[in-house]
């Protein structure tokens, strides 16, 4: 069984740490691993620092999280790029990440999960 990790793509340094923050008090068994902004003071996004975050992500299955476009952009491309499995979800970050993390914790399959991230879709 393919143990399934979450990532964590934000513009922002504080924004990706601080979910991550969030995650860790209902998911501590949960592999999440966050990257937020081009540095911990310049915002954007890092199609090379994405692939680095999936390639040392200990999980084989990642479920990603995103919070604007150009971050979806980026993932789209490592998405292409990497061996891994990365279902990238168009969902609002901060809950869409938590009810993941929180159903991952639970034990539930990726299908329970994407079941209840779908009545969180948006169009971003």
């Amino acid at each position: 069984m393919t143990k399934t990790g979450i990532i964590i793509i934000s513009h922002v340094y504080e924004i990706a740490k601080g979910i991550d923050r969030l995650l860790q008090e209902v998911a501590s068994d949960v592999d999440i691993k966050v990257i937020g902004g081009l540095s911990e003071t310049e915002i954007g996004t890092s199609f090379d620092s994405i692939l680095e975050v999936v390639n040392k992500h200990p999980s084989d299955n990642l479920l990603a999280f995103y919070d604007l476009g150009s971050a979806k952009m980026n993932l789209d491309m490592v998405k292409e790029l990497s061996d891994k499995s990365i279902t990238i979800y168009d969902v609002p970050i901060v809950e869409g990440a938590y009810t993941a993390a929180a159903l991952l914790q639970a034990g539930v399959t990726q299908e329970a999960v994407e079941q209840q991230l779908k009545e969180l879709h948006i169009d971003k």
